[in-house]
């Protein structure tokens, strides 16, 4: 039984050729859905990082479905761990499984670290992918994040300097996006973490016209 404060996820497979990628997923009345990218497997964790977890209880209690999911080779996902274009297609699959299980034909991405890679390469093959959410991003090229063509969002700690604060400021308003600095947090968010999904979930009204 689902409480009352609680959201209900259900395991979910994604199918990727011959192998399956562990995945929960979260039903929701409004568009767009979001997938969450876990960062990549070289950077460890999955789709069980704390950021994930925040991130589809904001848009789950906003009323937008989710999915997220652990890479090839994480987790219970089978196969070897990849990077590059295997993580990219890891992506596309589950891009696929919610699309079809919101019944939309658009989604949100949002990534954590050095998925925004993933997520960028996402948006350039699938304008589908109608908005972009970047969650303390890595190893990002700033020329390419300028000329994002959808909604962007970019969300960093204060005291996250693993990227040029300025270049990366700079390629969001090029690009037309919101940079959210969250007070007094980190790369990690271990304080101020609810305004991390106070931002995603706002921004997500908005991408839905709400």
């Amino acid at each position: 039984m689902v409480q009352k404060g609680q959201f209900l996820e259900r395991p979910t497979l994604v199918p990727v050729g011959d192998e399956v990628m562990d995945a929960t997923a979260h039903r929701g009345t409004r568009a767009p859905p979001l997938l969450v990218l876990p960062p990549r497997p070289e950077e460890g964790g999955g789709m069980d990082h704390l950021l994930a977890a925040e991130l589809v209880w904001a848009a789950a209690h906003a009323g937008f479905p989710t999915l997220r999911f652990n890479h090839r080779g994480v987790g219970a996902s089978q196969g070897e761990r990849g990077t590059g274009e295997s993580l990219v297609e890891d992506a596309e699959a589950a891009m696929r499984v919610l699309l079809e299980n919101a019944g939309t034909t658009a989604l949100a991405v949002a990534s954590l670290y050095g998925g925004a890679r993933v997520a960028l390469d996402l948006q350039a093959r699938h304008p589908c992918v109608g908005g972009v959410c970047l969650v303390a991003p890595l190893d990002v090229d700033v020329v390419a994040l300028a000329r994002l063509p959808c909604p962007l969002l970019v969300i960093v700690g204060e005291e996250d300097r693993r990227m040029s604060r300025a270049a990366l400021a700079s390629a969001v308003a090029e690009a037309g996006g919101l940079l959210e600095v969250i007070d007094d947090a980190g790369p990690t968010f271990h304080r101020n973490l609810p305004q991390v999904g106070r931002a995603v979930s706002g921004w997500l009204g908005r991408l839905s016209g709400g």
